[in-house]
This record gives structure tokens, C-alpha cells and sequence, in this order.
């Protein structure tokens, strides 16, 4: 019986992905650059990428698009890209190619926005941008991507990271970086697939990884 209920669950998990496979092989599912209709679906995207629902309050929601977010889409939307599907976006990596005046913007503007949520939550917003200054020099770029649970696994997450990365080689970018947790086998085996290699190991238990966009 146990057998023929996994055997039943894996053919549910393929009739629920095939459409998405399905798109992504025929490129029905695309990348482009990021514009500016795209914001609420990106923002969606970024609070839903773990699950839906997955946010626990308005208040959460609203501290991870000021810190991880906004800032991006509103000050270098050309180092953006999405993964649209129909004309909607449904997952993203969005960037910053020089880290001086992504972090005068995030603490002046954007963290600003989160002291209203209480001083514990305003100084973890600040302590962020420490996860990229430790290497601003070789990596001055960073990024985040993002990606809704059913497009995911099927090939968008690399064709995002391709579209970033000659992008930055033909703005001459000498290094891109990114944070990810340790805990994330998965997401770090995929970034090393793509050239990434940890740089360090921190204590809170995340990995700084880099790559060259020359690579």
C-alpha cells in the first residue's frame, strides 16, 4: 500500500508540473528584463518563493520588501530580470552592481521604513547590508532570486542567472556575489553548478558565495 501511495503522489507532482515543464521546454516561459508593471508579481514572488503563505504577518511582509526587495526594483530596475509567463512574472533575480550606493540608499531610505516595526527588527534590517561590505571590493555586486514553487526545478533559476551574469560581463562588472543559508544543500549545490564557491561560513549559520560574471 505504501508503495502504491508514493508511486500515486509522484504521478500527482508530475500531472501538477508537466504544463510548467512543459512551457519552460517550448520557452513559452521566458526571461526578460525587469519593468516597471512587474512590481506587485515580483513582490508577491518574493514573499511566496518558500511556499505560499508562508510569511507569518503584514508586518513580516512588509520588512522583507523594504530590506530585500524594493530597493532593487526602484533604483537599478535595469539589473533586474524576470521569468514571465504570459506577461506575468513568476520568479526574478534582481541586483546591485556596486554596493557604496546600494548601502546609503537601504539604510537612508528603505530601513528607514522599518523602524515603525520596532528597534530589533530596524538594526537586523541595517545588519544586512554586512553580509556584502566584507567583500564589496572583489564582489561589488550582489543579488537575490526568487521564484514561485511551481516554476521552480524546471530550468528558470538558471537561465535567470545566465541573463544576470552576461549582463554584468557587458557592463564590465568584476564579481557577483550572494548569501545563502547553510542549512540549504540544495540551493548551494545549484549555485556551484553555475561557478559560485563559498567564501565563507559565518556564524549565524550562512554561506557567502561568489562568482565571476568572466567565469
Amino acid at each position: 500500500i505504501f508503495n502504491y501511495l508514493s508511486i500515486l503522489k509522484l504521478l500527482l507532482l508530475f500531472l501538477l508540473f508537466l504544463p510548467i515543464i512543459y512551457k519552460v521546454i517550448l520557452k513559452m516561459v521566458t526571461i526578460r528584463k525587469y519593468e516597471q508593471k512587474d512590481a506587485e508579481n515580483v513582490k508577491f514572488a518574493c514573499l511566496n518563493a518558500e511556499g505560499y503563505n508562508s510569511i507569518p504577518d503584514e508586518e513580516t511582509a512588509e520588512l522583507v520588501l523594504h530590506t530585500f526587495c524594493e530597493y532593487y526594483i526602484e533604483r537599478e530596475p535595469e539589473n533586474c530580470f524576470v521569468v514571465d509567463d504570459d506577461g506575468r512574472a513568476v520568479g526574478f533575480i534582481i541586483s546591485a552592481e556596486s554596493f557604496e550606493p546600494y548601502k546609503k540608499a537601504l539604510h537612508e531610505e528603505y530601513c528607514e521604513m522599518n523602524k515603525y516595526l520596532g528597534e530589533e527588527r530596524y538594526n537586523w534590517s541595517l545588519k544586512s547590508t554586512e553580509i556584502h561590505e566584507k567583500f564589496k571590493d572583489e564582489y561589488p555586486a550582489h543579488f537575490h532570486i526568487n521564484i514561485l514553487p511551481e516554476y521552480q526545478r524546471v530550468g528558470a533559476g538558471g537561465k535567470l542567472i545566465n541573463a544576470l551574469f552576461e549582463h554584468y560581463r557587458n557592463k564590465g562588472i568584476k564579481g557577483v556575489m550572494l548569501c545563502c543559508n547553510a542549512e540549504n544543500e540544495v540551493g548551494i549545490n545549484f549555485y556551484k553548478k553555475y561557478g559560485f564557491t563559498v567564501l565563507e561560513e559565518t556564524k549565524e549559520d550562512f554561506d557567502y558565495l561568489e562568482s565571476l560574471p568572466g567565469r
